[in-house]
């Protein structure tokens, strides 16, 4: 069996064929041309909406990364929400959600698929009798993410699926935070498992994107269908930015949690900050199921301001390498104040994030330069 990184390298990316090329091909064509009428060529395309050769490649790679069958990319992780969702759930069906879920996920649930007659229970994951609390003979999926964004909450992924499985429900876990390369899900009991390769997996803020990945071979099938159905898919230049960025991931992700250790000690140490929210931390709640499960605890990190919101907002006005932006996950370290940032639409829902509560996506800029950047932004308060 290939090391991480062999597979993050040449799954799915052999030499090509006709030329020897060692880096997969962008096949812009939007067609392809039949033996004959209804006859496809050896490749099976037809017409890229349905399947693309550099969309296939960058499939391979990641259903390599994190252990499944098969690999669905997508336009964007949102696209990848909406397309397994609404072929896992049918009007009068229930779900379950985090109760921090990622906004996004939160919107589309509570507004478009609520229209739909989709209900949802938000339920601490970490709490497994309140998820057991929280299921109904209608629950068709319990929806995971672990760690949490933005409070990096962390679930106990094969306790969380043992309790879906009995009820008959489907457990989706968003390994967006992790990576493939901290945590594989499916090895831990998992139906599906999304990424928003927007993030880690492209790795440099230039390229959107989604992934699904499973073993079910009939839910594959399906979600291709709904995918091919509703035009869902990446562009091959898209697939390609991807699949270049996912090369070094392993790397990436080493030093990506390097810098944020260096980070949460800072943080931790600093009088300015009451709480810094980090499962690589001995006393984060969820440090002991996230060392079972995870590689290593990641290069995000939030923490709180003893000076409340307008603290929160003058340490994200403050930083100079930091840079104030939404995402996550690329090589250049970002700040955010979720409240009024990603999270804006679960404000006033059972969801809302503390107003207090600044996000840091920790890059792979020199360390040092990193600390002093946020203390200067600390000591200014």
């Amino acid at each position: 069996m290939p090391g991480f990184s062999t597979n993050a390298i040449h799954a799915g990316q052999e030499p090509d064929p006709t030329t020897g090329a060692v880096i997969t091909p962008i096949h812009p064509s939007s067609t392809f041309a039949q033996d004959g009428v209804g006859g496809l060529r050896a490749g099976g395309y037809e017409y890229s909406r349905s399947a693309n050769p550099t969309r296939t490649a960058l499939q391979e790679c990641l259903a390599a990364l994190e252990g499944g069958r098969h690999g669905v990319a997508f336009g964007s992780g949102m696209g990848a929400t909406d397309v397994l969702l609404r072929t896992l759930l049918r009007p009068g069906d229930h779900l379950v959600i985090p109760h921090d879920a990622y906004g996004g996920t939160f919107r589309i649930v509570d507004k478009v698929l609520a229209a739909w007659g989709v209900e949802h229970t938000p339920v601490d994951l970490a709490d497994l009798d309140a998820l057991r609390a929280a299921l109904r003979p209608t629950t068709r999926v319990v929806w995971c993410e672990t760690p949490t964004n933005p409070l990096l909450g962390v679930a106990d992924v094969a306790g969380v699926a043992g309790i879906a499985r009995a009820a008959g429900a489907r457990l989706v876990v968003d390994n967006t935070f992790a990576s493939p390369y901290l945590q594989n899900p499916l090895g831990l009991g998992a139906d599906v498992v999304l990424h928003s390769t927007t993030k880690y997996v492209g790795g440099h803020s230039d390229v959107v994107g989604g992934a699904l990945v499973t073993d079910d071979d009939e839910l594959a099938e399906r979600v291709r269908f709904h995918q091919n159905a509703t035009g869902s898919v990446p562009g091959p230049f898209d697939a390609w930015l991807t699949l270049r960025g996912v090369k070094t991931l392993a790397v990436r992700m080493e030093r990506h949690c390097d810098n944020a250790e260096r980070v949460v000690a800072l943080l931790a140490g600093h009088p300015a900050v009451a709480r810094v929210l980090y499962p690589g931390l001995p006393e984060h709640p969820g440090h002991e199921v996230a060392a079972k499960q995870m590689r290593r605890f990641g290069g995000m990190v939030s923490f709180r301001l003893a000076g409340g919101r307008e603290a929160a907002l003058r340490v994200c006005a403050g930083t100079r390498l930091f840079t104030l932006a939404e995402s996550l996950g690329g090589v250049e370290s970002l700040i955010e104040h979720p409240g009024a940032m990603t999270h804006a639409s679960v404000a006033g829902s059972v969801l809302e994030v503390p107003d207090d509560l600044v996000r840091l996506s920790v890059g792979i800029e020199d360390a040092e330069d990193l600390l002093e950047d946020l203390r200067g932004a600390l000591d200014a308060l």
